[in-house]
């Protein structure tokens, strides 16, 4: 099970204040399975030269996907999974049932408006998801934790236990995470998120709309998809159009945790009308 979160208290991990955090990013998701086999993936490994998607560059940011593109991305991201231990699950990964938000503020600047704000722009631009905000945390089943820099070694430790921590700093150095825990029929149980908040107001965006998109299932990163979030060569800042579509596939009623690739193929033609017509009514609102 996940534990609940502590500050740093152990000087020997050197915060990372001396990157260019408007440059560099490193993030990392971890999938935690109630099995023996755990299955990691890792994202955003220190992209030399991310560069954050301009205003006029997200406006000009394409709309019009055929199903052959929302397929491609869909399967890159949520059927795959980059840092692995143990077999390749290549299942759907995602709640089946009501999502409820914890936000736990322990960082300075206090971001925990901003972040709930995220959270409801993300759940009135997945159809099919029930997402809300809770107050109490024993009445959530998705942990936020906002921590400063500094914090983040220790955040990680506490929920992933000493020795997983161990291997995480060593081999990914995170400045975000993201983690859930499935049953044995893929359902998402239980998410955790952390998110550092003095970064910078984009870099917080950011980081915080790709951790909790990708804590709703879709766990891996692929440089191949210019126009999603889940690329850490270039940062949007936001739930761009192709995410949209993504996550309303996942989330829509008939695809179901535990799909194959095949199962999904044979499904998405008669649905993904639909899912386009609803992301371009929320965008076009917008």
């Amino acid at each position: 099970m996940m534990q609940g979160l502590a500050g740093r208290h152990d000087p020997a991990v050197k915060p990372h204040h001396d990157r260019p955090m408007d440059l560099i990013r490193r993030t990392a998701i971890a999938s935690l399975l109630l099995a023996t086999t755990v299955v990691w993936a890792m994202t955003g490994v220190a992209a030399p030269a991310i560069v954050p998607a301009s205003p006029e560059q997200s406006a000009a940011q394409r709309s019009d996907f055929t199903d052959a593109e929302i397929l491609d991305g869909f399967f890159k991201v949520a059927l795959n999974a980059e840092w692995r231990t143990g077999e390749s699950a290549d299942r759907v990964r995602r709640f089946d049932g009501a999502v409820r938000v914890f936000i736990d503020s322990r960082g300075t600047p206090n971001r925990r408006d901003e972040t709930a704000a995220i959270v409801r722009d993300i759940g009135e631009r997945i159809e099919h998801l029930d997402i809300a905000i809770v107050d109490q945390r024993e009445n959530a089943n998705f942990i936020v934790t906002l921590v400063n820099d500094a914090a983040i070694a220790d955040t990680i430790r506490t929920i992933f236990g000493a020795d997983r921590a161990k291997e995480i700093l060593q081999d990914l150095d995170p400045q975000c995470l993201s983690g859930f825990r499935r049953d044995n029929t893929f359902r998402i149980e239980h998410a955790e998120t952390v998110v550092v908040v003095d970064a910078g107001d984009f870099q917080f965006r950011d980081c915080a709309y790709e951790e909790i998109l990708q804590a709703l299932g879709p766990i891996n990163d692929d440089d191949s998809l210019p126009w999603s979030t889940f690329n850490d060569t270039i940062q949007h800042g936001g739930f761009t159009v192709y995410d949209q579509l993504i996550l309303n596939l996942l989330y829509h009623p008939d695809i179901r945790p535990g799909m194959t690739r095949a199962q999904i193929e044979k499904l998405a033609p008669d649905i993904l009308p639909s899912i386009r017509t609803f992301v371009e009514s929320r965008n076009t609102q917008r």
